[in-house]
């Protein structure tokens, strides 16, 4: 049975890649730090979808994780790199600490939580960034969340070419504006995200469930020849001039 650990896994597109896992025969674990978050999903995924609360940015949390992970489930097949947060604000008015925050859990903890599981990654494994249309298109106010996710995308192909004597491939995914509880944590009102939907060539947000289907294509033996890609998951946004 394949293994796949999300990290970032109790909402919106995690969950989405957790729930379609586990459905196509997957042994899954997921983390988060929200309590509520954490809560909601131990009770509503199967039972044996394993939860484990850790913050990517704290190194030694994620040296536990693997601890855990490697004795429930001794090898992994999929790494899903999903974590991330996002905090919006004009160049002027940055503040350092959100800075640093952004930093560490999108750039710094992603890199190094890959680092601690490539002990377990079986060879001929799959490992999947999140960066996402903004490390590409610009948006007033991303600039720091933009560069985080810019960084992965930025080391992706060396990653693909140190990897590929073991086989283990790294790609990306890349959502547009998707229809996940971000949306209500910073306060997007219904009318703002209209006007987004209409920027978009399909007229409407992405589903979590379709940036899902891409993650478990790249993870899957359809893709066994994949590495060092980035697939866009936006209804086209970004295509015009």
């Amino acid at each position: 049975m394949p293994t796949a650990l999300i990290i970032g896994g109790t909402t919106g597109i995690g969950r989405a890649t957790a729930e379609l896992l586990h459905a196509r025969g997957y042994q899954v674990a997921v983390t988060g730090q929200n309590p509520d978050s954490l809560a909601r999903v131990q009770s509503e995924l199967p039972d044996d979808v394993l939860v484990v609360r850790s913050d990517a940015s704290v190194l030694a949390e994620t040296d536990a994780l693997m601890a855990v992970v490697s004795e429930r489930f001794g090898s992994l097949d999929l790494l899903f790199l999903n974590a991330g947060i996002f905090r919006p604000a004009p160049v002027v008015e940055v503040a350092e600490d959100s800075f640093d925050q952004q930093v560490d859990v999108n750039f710094k903890g992603q890199y190094f939580t890959l680092q601690k599981a490539l002990p377990l990654m079986n060879d001929g494994g799959s490992i999947v960034l999140t960066v996402g249309v903004a490390a590409r298109v610009g948006s007033p106010g991303a600039t720091v969340g933009a560069a985080t996710r810019g960084a992965l995308l930025a080391m992706l192909p060396s990653l693909a070419l140190e990897l590929a004597p073991r086989r283990i491939r790294v790609n990306a995914v890349s959502p547009g504006a998707t229809d996940t509880p971000l949306f209500d944590k910073l306060g997007v009102p219904q009318e703002g995200r209209d006007a987004m939907a209409a920027n978009i060539p399909f007229g409407r947000f992405g589903s979590p469930q379709e940036v899902a289907e891409a993650v478990a294509f790249l993870g899957s033996e359809a893709a066994g020849y994949v590495t060092g890609q980035d697939i866009t998951v936006a209804g086209g946004y970004g295509l015009g001039a």
